[in-house]
């Protein structure tokens, strides 16, 4: 009878354990992702005034992000090679709680002011410095944990991977919860206190995992090394392989973010949600039975190529439904392609940790490309449609049907080439037929290397080549009319377009226009004298009408500050005795509007002016107090003002440098953000009155827009013959919507609010 109760009770061990063993693995790896993966939009969000709210701080932010993911699983790699199961666990104990005393998270006191120039090293070296060793031991948990896992003698650690999509689900849970739940709901303070909490229950979990293995029976370590032990070990090939297929969705991860962040805010909201894709396609592809099978997705890869050529000829991005909705669906197609062939070549356990090393390896060098990079070897945003491109050599190897055709494509597609360029070298006729319907002409050439895959299963770099031709006639037939020239700093791309005939030059960040000069009159003359004030400038605007009021109620000429240089147009705003001084974070934005070829408004208006160069919270707060009797906010990233600019804060910065009957101006235009009740919020936070500007003159047309204005005062005196004219409204403080502080800021409500007032 004992016989036969006995072992039953050890299988019923044997099974309690192995419950235990999996929920604590599982959870310890679950909170490490969430951990890894909150902190990116919590510390960048912390990070952004130092450089003016650009774009790219995030961009270098998943550069350092992934090299430190690839030294996190270089060391979880060199440090299982020890023989022993105490070194490995002791070693990353004492390294947890060595990151743990360096919490709660903060900006390195060496940090203050970024410095004029090399914003992308600065950036490094302060992440490194202020949160390098936490994010480092994060890094590293995964590849561990599984391997602690493989050698705990678990009945599934011969094909651990699964935890892998564990981890991945924590990821995509903490990033889509930091935009919809974490931000607006509370504080970067409290935010960063629940890191910290976290991080002290992770080490405990870690410890707890540690202590299993410990207690593991010691032949479950030689199991583990034996398992699988004639499974061949994979070539070089196979590693670089490995790289390229993790490389190319990196990189586009950054590249998309990128390309839709631009018209819409600097913000985390928009951030999130392609990384957040990104993480789910690793969740899909290393679960046991996928979601989405492989073979669909490597169907549909060609397909989402096609759609990236056909909305970039397209240009959506003046609708966010397209620009978000279409760029990221294709994103998540390709990137599942790219993954679910690395999941299909992963190799045995025993060499699991060698082969996330090849993984981040590939992560970093495609998010170095996008972030690094191509900012400084393109002046345009090159590298999309590059990686767009390289996405179709990530498809397995082929066997083309109906060769006997094939193998006469290549010179089939030169011939198409040399038909479709050469009319872009002459001008009329065939060229102008092409610039008018070239989303059909890209388009059909993308849906060709579609059609290439799904019909004729063709070879990759057939795919790949074909692509290249449909993304290079897009290059060749701009949908911008004119001449046009692009300017690249790390806050981004500035066009400067000429118009046909050559009668206006324009300023444009993405598809946001910043300003535009006149410079040949209807009938073809040049135009002689001062420029016109024009687009969000002229006269009759609610800027115009500001500076012309604050002028008059003072009766003498003013001392006006303007955060923002764009083209220049402010310079011919201001009349001779007065004193107006420019504040601009983009050195390169202010030597393209100095120069007169480009724009003649500094030249002919203000040939002297010297603006300081800077993030204009840290350069505008050094100016006297009480000196300015008119504050003129128009620093524009792209379609939004920087989130630091639009604060309580940043409100008091202002107010506090204004003359006693001062008064601030902002410009608020936006396609996709209500900005008018963020503004009215943080200036009655301060103790200033708010009228907005909800009228214009119907002058629309020869780049002159309506414009959303806010001024702001101490008292209704302080702007004039604003306070009693009907295209003025004062508005009071919305109670419903929180004030937006450095501490607090919500996209998501101000997107809805947007979105509530045009239905």
């Amino acid at each position: 009878m004992d016989s036969i109760v006995q072992p039953a009770a050890t299988e019923q061990q044997s099974s309690s354990r192995n419950r235990l063993l999996l929920t604590v693995y599982t959870a310890a790896i679950f909170v490490s992702a969430l951990l890894l993966f909150s902190v990116q939009p919590l510390f960048t969000k912390m990070v952004l005034p130092r450089l003016g709210g650009s774009p790219a701080v995030w961009s270098v932010a998943m550069v350092f992000f992934q090299s430190l993911l690839l030294a996190g699983y270089a060391y979880a790699h060199l440090l299982m090679q020890a023989r022993g199961r105490i070194v490995p666990v002791a070693v990353h104990l004492v390294l947890l709680i060595a990151a743990f005393a360096t919490l709660p998270l903060g900006i390195a006191a060496a940090y203050g002011e970024p410095p004029a120039s090399g914003y992308a090293i600065w950036l490094l070296g302060l992440f490194a410095v202020s949160i390098g060793l936490p994010f480092f031991a994060l890094a590293a948990n995964n590849p561990l944990l599984q391997a602690w896992f493989v050698r705990t003698g678990h009945p599934a650690g011969h094909d651990p991977y699964f935890l892998y999509a564990s981890s991945n689900i924590g990821s995509f849970l903490a990033l889509l919860s930091y935009p919809f739940l974490l931000e607006p709901m509370f504080t970067l303070q409290m935010q960063n206190r629940f890191w910290t909490g976290g991080y002290a229950l992770l080490i405990l979990l870690i410890g707890a995992c540690g202590l299993l293995l410990l207690r593991s029976p010691r032949l479950a370590v030689v199991d583990a090394q034996t398992e699988e032990v004639n499974a061949p070990a994979p070539n070089l090939l196979m590693r670089l392989r490995w790289i390229f297929l993790a490389a190319v969705p990196s990189g586009l991860l950054i590249a998309v973010t990128a390309h839709i962040s631009t018209d819409v805010a600097a913000a985390p909201l928009l951030w999130v949600l392609p990384l957040s894709l990104y993480l789910l396609t690793w969740v899909i592809v290393f679960q046991s039975r996928p979601l989405l099978p492989h073979k669909w997705m490597l169907m549909l890869q060609p397909v989402a190529i096609a759609g990236v050529v056909v909305l970039l000829a397209f240009g959506g991005e003046q609708n966010l439904l397209l620009t978000l909705g279409g760029h990221q669906l294709c994103f998540f197609v390709i990137a599942m392609a790219c993954h679910g062939e690395l999941a299909r070549t992963r190799p045995a356990a025993r060499y699991l940790t060698g082969f996330y090393v090849a993984l981040s390896f590939g992560g970093m060098v495609g998010g170095l490309f996008a972030g690094l990079v191509a900012p400084y070897a393109f002046s345009w945003i090159a590298e999309y449609p590059i990686l767009i491109a390289l996405a179709a050599l990530c498809r397995p190897y082929a066997n083309e049907r109906l060769a006997g055709i094939v193998k006469w494509y290549w010179l089939a597609l030169a011939a198409l080439a040399l038909a479709l360029v050469a009319p872009s070298t002459t001008t009329g006729g065939l060229s102008t037929w092409f610039e008018d319907h070239r989303v059909w002409v890209a388009g059909a050439v993308g849906v060709l290397a579609a059609l290439l895959a799904l019909i004729l299963n063709a070879g990759r770099w057939k795919i790949f080549a074909t692509v290249a031709l449909a993304l290079a006639l897009i290059r060749v037939y701009p949908a911008d009319e004119g001449r046009v020239t692009t300017v690249r700093s790390f806050f981004g791309v500035h066009k400067i377009v000429v118009t046909p005939g050559g009668y206006f030059h324009v300023l444009m960040h993405g598809t946001t226009i910043h300003g535009a000069e006149r410079f040949r009159n209807n009938d073809g003359t040049p135009v002689a004298g001062r420029p016109e004030p024009i687009t969000y400038y002229h006269k009759d605007g609610g800027i115009g009408q500001a500076v012309s009021a604050i002028r008059e109620r003072k009766g003498a000429p003013l001392k006006v500050a303007a955060i923002g240089v764009g083209s220049g147009t402010l310079a011919c705003a201001a009349e001779p005795g007065e004193n107006w001084k420019f504040f601009e974070i983009d050195q390169s934005m202010v030597d393209a509007a100095r120069d007169p070829r480009n724009f003649r408004y500094i030249s002919s208006c203000m040939p002297d002016m010297k603006p300081v160069i800077g993030d204009a919270r840290l350069t505008f707060a050094k100016e006297p107090d009480g000196a300015y009797d008119l504050v003129i906010v128009d620093a524009y990233s792209s379609d939004a003002i920087p989130i630091h600019l639009a604060t309580e804060e940043a409100m008091k910065i202002y107010k506090d440098k204004l003359a006693p009957h001062g008064a601030v101006v902002m410009h608020v235009s936006n396609r996709h953000l209500d900005l008018e009740t963020v503004v009215v919020g943080i200036a009655d936070a301060n103790d200033l009155k708010s009228w907005v500007f909800n009228e214009d003159s119907g002058r629309d047309g020869d780049y002159i827009f309506s414009t959303d204005v806010v001024i702001s005062a101490r008292e209704e005196a302080d702007i004039g013959r604003l306070a009693s004219s009907k295209q003025w409204e004062q508005t009071e403080a919305d109670d419903r919507a929180r004030v937006w502080t450095d501490d607090y800021s919500n996209i998501l409500g101000a997107l809805y609010r947007r979105w509530k007032d045009g239905e």
